[in-house]
């Protein structure tokens, strides 16, 4: 959540006015008294955790409603094989134990998280963290903010954009409340001797900050304004005020704002007024909300009513995306739109405690609801990029889920194959020969026969190729989850074939005479249990034993 009231933003008394009384630089590096750099790298390798980590369940409308609350196995295999790779845990320290994620910034090879606090105290903390290996991400640099909440946070060419807020009544040189920081951060790590530049301006608290070009574009809430700063010294470029501004986004052509107390605008790069979008819905007060551009739409995370779907040209209205409810019990008040992510098809909406929303968007037709992902904390901000999903989930950090697609090259090879319609229980019989191409996940998983899988699949509890019999996979093939254990036995005279990649959160089980076999050069095994092997067992081919099990 965003609070209304200012914040004091770091080691402000040491900074110095440039030529523009909006803009000011932190001059002395030495006097860091609100502002600290984490320095062990231990507890930045620490703060990776994968107690979590595995195969992701997806609760559709029909599992919600208890469709097939009688009987698993009356339901078909579900799209969207999701794996949760891993999370970061929220900073904390002396002064900042309740620190939350509220927003996330992928860019390149890294994401950049930015922190703010639940309760009254102001302070916040933003983290680099290298993503470049998806198996293995690293807490590459942490920033502490002992008296600021970080509510926003964007990267380009170097830099990190921050946006808050700052206490002008108790800084002698703050022109006003709310601010946007520019650090330097070459190859992910903050470099805080290059001197920190702070743009002010009036609002209670800065809500969203957009780099777009040679321009940054910052909002700021309650009595504030849109402006847009020259990126190289954030000196003021052009403004406008609003009465409650929560978000803003933009492309080369067209920025969009929302204003909590009457909709979007779509404006020009010189703020002028294309299209005023009307919308009642309640926003709340201080809450995070978000816009984003939606191929020729605008799409609004509108609060209760879930996200919005407006035509950006017309401003006409196109669709509601309805939250779906997780049935565990959760506040009315925490059921709500904070923010929405797309990814070519793929819709995101982050609905606090109820939940991150999947949906598709099928052409010529509405919006489709998948489910939800079962992640746990209140999702307060998404992001998606390529094959990954990145969701700050509150006081469990940030989540990292990769969505498995299956590689185009692989789907060419495997066009000849039928797609997978069957059962979420998959039991091949002895003396069958079954093979399958696509992406869908199973809840458990028997071969007495032949099966050969092609594209990206996940079994949630446990895998059993029984005697004789034969597995064959191409592409991506995950098994349980770190803390719900699930192991995969090749029982005596079993093979399992591999051609690229596999992930078991459980043991791999080899009994008398089984044989694993590796095809081709780019294979990667990932165990996170152990290897076991009975007898006389084989493992031949190429591959990367990422954990060192073998």
């Amino acid at each position: 959540m965003i609070r209304r009231f200012p914040i004091l933003i770091a080691t402000l008394g040491a900074v110095l006015f440039s030529c523009s009384d909006e803009t000011t630089v932190y001059e002395d590096p030495n006097n860091r008294d609100n502002l600290r750099l984490e320095s062990n790298e231990t507890l930045l390798e620490n703060s990776v955790l994968y107690d979590k980590a595995g195969v992701l369940d997806i609760l559709d409308e029909a599992t919600i409603t208890g469709k097939y609350a009688s009987s698993a196995k009356a339901q078909p295999a579900g799209d969207y094989p999701l794996t949760l790779v891993a999370q970061v845990d929220v900073p904390s320290f002396q002064g900042g134990e309740n620190l939350t994620a509220s927003h996330v910034a992928v860019e390149g090879d890294y994401a950049y998280v930015s922190y703010n606090t639940v309760d009254a105290s102001f302070v916040g903390a933003v983290d680099i963290i290298n993503v470049k290996n998806p198996r293995n991400p690293k807490v590459s640099s942490r920033l502490y903010y002992t008296n600021a909440d970080i509510n926003a946070i964007a990267h380009d060419n170097g830099y990190v954009y921050l946006a808050g807020g700052v206490d002008s009544e108790l800084s002698v040189t703050a022109t006003a409340n709310s601010f946007v920081a520019k650090i330097y951060a070459p190859d992910g790590r903050f470099d805080l001797d290059a001197g920190i530049t702070y743009g002010f301006q009036d609002g209670y608290n800065a809500t969203d900050v957009e780099v777009v070009s040679d321009k940054v574009i910052v909002t700021s809430g309650q009595q504030g304004f849109v402006r847009v700063y020259n990126k190289s010294d954030l000196s003021t470029v052009v403004e406008a005020p609003y009465a409650d501004l929560r978000a803003v986004a933009a492309n080369e052509s067209n920025i969009a704002v929302l204003d909590a107390s009457e909709g979007v605008s779509i404006l020009d790069q010189s703020l002028n007024s294309i299209k005023d979008i009307a919308i009642d819905s309640d926003f709340g007060e201080n809450t995070k909300r978000t816009l984003d551009f939606y191929g020729p739409n605008v799409i609004v995370s509108e609060g209760s009513k879930g996200a919005g779907v407006y035509n950006g040209s017309t401003g006409d209205f196109v669709e509601y995306i309805p939250i779906l409810l997780n049935p565990e019990t959760v506040d009315a008040a925490d059921v709500v739109t904070n923010a929405v992510a797309t990814n070519d098809n793929v819709l995101l909406m982050a609905n606090g405690g109820a939940g991150l929303c999947l949906s598709e968007d099928k052409e010529n037709a509405d919006t489709s609801l998948v489910g939800i992902i079962q992640l746990e904390g209140s999702i307060n901000f998404v992001a998606s990029k390529d094959d990954y999903i990145f969701a700050a989930s509150g006081l469990e950090g940030l989540q990292i889920i990769k969505l498995n697609r299956p590689d185009e090259s692989l789907v060419a090879r495997c066009s000849n194959l039928n797609g997978y319609s069957g059962s979420s229980n998959l039991n091949v019989d002895s003396g069958s020969t079954q093979s399958y191409r696509g992406s869908k996940r199973f809840f458990d998983f028997d071969v007495y026969g032949e099966l050969l899988l092609c594209g990206s699949w996940t079994v949630r509890n446990q895998v059993v190729i029984h005697e004789n019999a034969l597995f064959e996979m191409n592409g991506h093939f995950a098994v349980a989850r770190n803390s719900r254990r699930g192991d995969v036995t090749v029982k005596s005279g079993a093979t399992l074939r591999i051609e690229g990649n596999l992930t078991i959160y459980g043991d791999l089980i080899l009994e008398d005479g089984a044989s694993v076999e590796f095809i081709g050069e780019n294979n990667a095994v990932n165990i996170f249990g152990s290897v076991t092997r009975t007898g006389d067992t084989t493992v031949t081919g190429t591959f990367l034993d990422v954990r060192g099990k073998f």
